[in-house]
This record gives C-alpha cells, sequence and structure tokens, in this order.
C-alpha cells in the first residue's frame, strides 16, 4: 500500500470496514508515528541513524483479535541498498574503536532496553500473539542478556601463537571484523533472536543490516529509538522491514554483505545457501526441528511430566527447541499418558495479557491452519487425539473470537512414518508412542532429517551419558529443558542447520582469522 492510501480505516478479515481503536494509555501512544500519517502506528525503517519511510506498506495483525494494528515497509531492493551504504560509510570508524568501547555502548543499550522492559514486553505480546507474561520473563530480558553476555565474552577471546626458534620466527593469530553482517531473524522470539545476533556481529567490529520477520517488527522498531541514545554511530545498526522474497532476497544476493545468519525455517535456509553461494558468503543457519524427548521407565514423573508439557507447548509450540515427539518406555506408557493428558487440559487458552493464561495466540491465521491440517492428517491415518483440538471445546473472550486460537493437543497411536513424526509443524501439537529398547528409541529418535535438540529422562546417569553421545543433535538436555549456557555452542545438525551460536562460535563467526609470521 503506498504511503499517500493509508487510511485511518482498514478491511478486517471478515471483509468490514472497521476503525482501528488503540486505547489511550496503549503502550502505542508512546511510540513516535509517522509524520503526516493517520496511522495509530507506522513502522520506518532505519537506516544510516534515521528513520526512512517507505512507499510500500504491509498489513501486521494482533494474533489475540485478528485484526490489523499496525503498518510495516514494504522494503525492496532499494532500501537495501540505502543500507549497504550507511553500513559501508560506518565500518571504518566503528571497526577501529577498541572492544572496551564498543562494550559501553552496548552494555548502554542493555541498560535502555530493561529500564523499558513492560512496554517491550506488552509490545511483543500484541506483535506475536504470545503472552505478555512468557514476553515479560523470558523474551525481554534475554534480549537485555544479550547485549550484556556479548560485551563481556568478546572482551575475553584469546588468540594463539606459536614460537619457530631454529626458523627465528613467531606466528600468532589475529581476528578482525568481516565488514557488513546481513542478519535476518524469526517471528516465534522476536527482539530476543535478533539481538542474538545483532549483539555479536557489532560487538566484534562489523556493521549490520538486520531484517526482523514483517510479523513481528514492532519491537525491533522500538530499539532503533534507542540506538543513538546508546551511542551506536550512525549506520553500524540498520533495520529494514519487510518480506524475505524481496528485502531478504536482496539482502542475500548482495556482493556487499559478506555473511548471512538466518534463524528461520529450512526451506529458507536451502534458498539463502543457493542465493549466498556466488559470493561465498560466510553462513550462520539456525534452521528447523522435530525434537524428541525420551522418557526411560526409572524418569522421575512428578518432574518430567510437568517439563515435558512445557516444552511441548511453551510459546504455543513456536519455538524451534520445542518437544514434538515424545518416546515412552512400555512400562510406564499408560500412566505417564494418563497424567500428561490431565495436566495439559489445565494449561488455560486465551488473551495474551490475562497473567493467568498459560497459551496465547498463533502468530498468523495461515499458520493455524495449516497446524490444524497436520491434526486432521493424524486422524485420517489413524491415529488418535487425546485432548484438543476436534475434541475440547475452546473458550475465548469475545474480543479474542476472531483470533489464532487453539488448544494443545496431544496426538496418539501415530506410526514414525506420519507427516506429524516427521515434518516440522512449529505448533502446539506433541506426539506420544511407546518403545521398548534404548537401541530402538535412539534409531526412532534418529529416524527424521532434523537434529536440532532432545530431551533424555532417566535416573541412570551412564544411560543418559550413553543416549546423549548417540543422538543426532546439537543439544541433549537430561532431567530438564531449555537450560542454556550462552558460553557454549547452540546449533543442529543434519537439516537442522549450518554452524553454532554461543560466545566463541559467534565470535569465531563474526570474524576473520588471520595468521601473522614475523621473522626476526
Amino acid at each position: 500500500m503506498r504511503r499517500e492510501e493509508f487510511k485511518l480505516t482498514h478491511v478486517n478479515q471478515t471483509g468490514l470496514q472497521q476503525e482501528l481503536k488503540i486505547p489511550k494509555n496503549s503502550w502505542i501512544h508512546k511510540l513516535p508515528t509517522m509524520a503526516g500519517s493517520k496511522a495509530d502506528l507506522v513502522l520506518e525503517n532505519y537506516i544510516g541513524g534515521q528513520f526512512i519511510p517507505c512507499s510500500f506498506y504491509l498489513d501486521s495483525y494482533d494474533p489475540s483479535t485478528g485484526e490489523v494494528y499496525c503498518k510495516v515497509p514494504d522494503s525492496g531492493r532499494e532500501e537495501v541498498e540505502a543500507a549497504v551504504k550507511a553500513a559501508q560509510n560506518a565500518f571504518p570508524g566503528w571497526s577501529a574503536k577498541s572492544p572496551q568501547d564498543r562494550s559501553k555502548i552496548m552494555s548502554k543499550l542493555a541498560d535502555l532496553i530493561e529500564k523499558d522492559l513492560e512496554s517491550f514486553a506488552e509490545a511483543e505480546s500484541k506483535d506475536q500473539g504470545k503472552t505478555v507474561a512468557f514476553a515479560r520473563t523470558v523474551d525481554i530480558p534475554r534480549a537485555v542478556y544479550n547485549f550484556r553476555f556479548f560485551s563481556s565474552s568478546v572482551l575475553h577471546q584469546t588468540t594463539e601463537s606459536t614460537q619457530m626458534d631454529h626458523m627465528d620466527c613467531m606466528h600468532y593469530t589475529v581476528r578482525t571484523p568481516v565488514g557488513i553482517a546481513g542478519l535476518i531473524s524469526p517471528w516465534n522470539l522476536p527482539l530476543y533472536l535478533l539481538t542474538w545476533k545483532i549483539a555479536p556481529a557489532v560487538m566484534c567490529g562489523n556493521t549490520v543490516i538486520a531484517k526482523p520477520s514483517e510479523m513481528t517488527s514492532v519491537t525491533a522498531w522500538m530499539m532503533c529509538k534507542l540506538l543513538d541514545k546508546a551511542g551506536f554511530p550512525p549506520g553500524v545498526v540498520n533495520i529494514i522491514f519487510g518480506h524475505g522474497s524481496k528485502a531478504g532476497d536482496a539482502l542475500v544476493s548482495h556482493p556487499e554483505v559478506a555473511l548471512i545468519s538466518f534463524t528461520g525455517s529450512t526451506l529458507t535456509g536451502q534458498r539463502i545457501i543457493e542465493r549466498s553461494a556466488p559470493f561465498f558468503k560466510k553462513l550462520s543457519l539456525e534452521l528447523g526441528g522435530k525434537n524428541p524427548a525420551i522418557i526411560f521407565e526409572d524418569a522421575s514423573l512428578d518432574e518430567c511430566i510437568p517439563a515435558t508439557v512445557r516444552s511441548s507447548f511453551a510459546n504455543q509450540g513456536e519455538i524451534c527447541l520445542c518437544t514434538s515427539r515424545i518416546f515412552v518406555q512400555r512400562n510406564i506408557y499408560s500412566e505417564f499418558l494418563k497424567r500428561f493428558v490431565e495436566a495439559v487440559k489445565k494449561w488455560k487458552v486465551g488473551s495474551p495479557s490475562d497473567p493467568t493464561t498459560d497459551m496465547g495466540a498463533l502468530i498468523s491465521k495461515e499458520h493455524l491452519a495449516k497446524v490444524k491440517n497436520y491434526i486432521k492428517k493424524a486422524q485420517a491415518e489413524g491415529a488418535k487425539i487425546l485432548c484438543g483440538e476436534g475434541v475440547d471445546p475452546l473458550f475465548l473472550h469475545p474480543r479474542n473470537q476472531n483470533g489464532y486460537f487453539m488448544l494443545p493437543t496431544v496426538i496418539a497411536e501415530i506410526e514414525d512414518n506420519s507427516c506429524c513424526m516427521q515434518d516440522e509443524i512449529f505448533g502446539p501439537v506433541t506426539c506420544i508412542t511407546v518403545f521398548d529398547t534404548e537401541e530402538e528409541v535412539i534409531r526412532r529418535a534418529n529416524g527424521v532429517k532434523y537434529g536440532l535438540a532432545a530431551t533424555v529422562w532417566s535416573n541412570n546417569v551412564g544411560r543418559v551419558h550413553r543416549v546423549a553421545k548417540r543422538l543426532q543433535c546439537g543439544l541433549v538436555w537430561t532431567n530438564c529443558w531449555l537450560i542454556r549456557d550462552l558460553n557454549l555452542p547452540f546449533g543442529g545438525t543434519k537439516a537442522s542447520g549450518i554452524g553454532r551460536e554461543g560466545a566463541k562460535d559467534s565470535y569465531e563467526f563474526f570474524t576473520e582469522l588471520k595468521t601473522v609470521t614475523v621473522k626476526h
């Protein structure tokens, strides 16, 4: 939609024209709107330290109501080109700054975000559909910590040196910034994963062009408001908004963008590899997952059941690390199934702003339909729906009736070759099946194209070490889920990605290694 065509009214998904209404005390009114526009919230690209309007805009929906509530730039090659020039201009000065100076600026930005944590949490919830409580306790605190962590960790990285006395030589390594970093982040953990990329990239001396998901752009835009206050020079951080097929493709294929860090679907990851190949770009790809939980007969059900419910349905199941296949040893299968379903049925689905809500809305109408379609396919294959979609009633407040909600769904009596056991659904759906032996469950757990994460539940220390070693994935949690040390590598195997992220791994990815030899 062209800027001059934008009006205060919009056509909702039922075809009725309605007026955009935002409460007077909303966080939105704390944010500047586009000059000359009647829109309640219209985002602009952030290029070279300035907010730049775009010629075309996309509708952004509130998943909890199904209504358009803001406009997002529909950027393309022209905007990417402008961002590249800004990043190029900023690179010499930023890369010449000492790591200590860059660290101070990063820490200042962390403080500024933390100071306005509640506004960021409310915005993230409205934009993505997740509960405010989840955004308040997970998304935004982690975004703050990403800046604090990398502002420190990069300062403590070391390099190598060797002596060759018989040649009167010494050798040492240095690491230098790569240049312009292209960063593409997903819609499930918007600010959390955007900052996970920006923080190490700029701390290592690179300038960046970041593209958040067009469906969840607001908190990235809010962060742009703080960059100048934190002390970032113009052009160090540039953020463009829009579709991956336009803005993302232009970024990935630009010859001056030296590297791409992407988190998202495996299909898009394949496309990025193809588009980047002619330019020999450095790539870090964190892609899909089909993560198993293995429950052995000696596991503590009091511990593993609530943890596995959470690992299956946290953030509406829209986390790449969520559990979507549960393998339970036969001796405890019946008891586990009974108690697990009982626990799932206690989860409350509803308004994301309600502090008693456990699960909010899915990201979009299209994604909701896709997830529900997988459940229909499972039923057609003969699987049994134990609770959730199509089985239990969903009660919603009238204002949420058009939102993208569904109940957490548990599927049983399903074959390993079912699409629900093979494909990444990325929603509140998990499948439970029975196994007999350790050897069998390892083989079945590895029987998918993905290899991101797994959880293993057992009180046998030897067994958990043995199983963890043989699982084909990048992360294994035993008797827990989602406990992370950012110093250690994060990433997957097989179709779950290329490369690792974390203190040392991110430092190495966002720098180039050089060996220097000095003869004396």
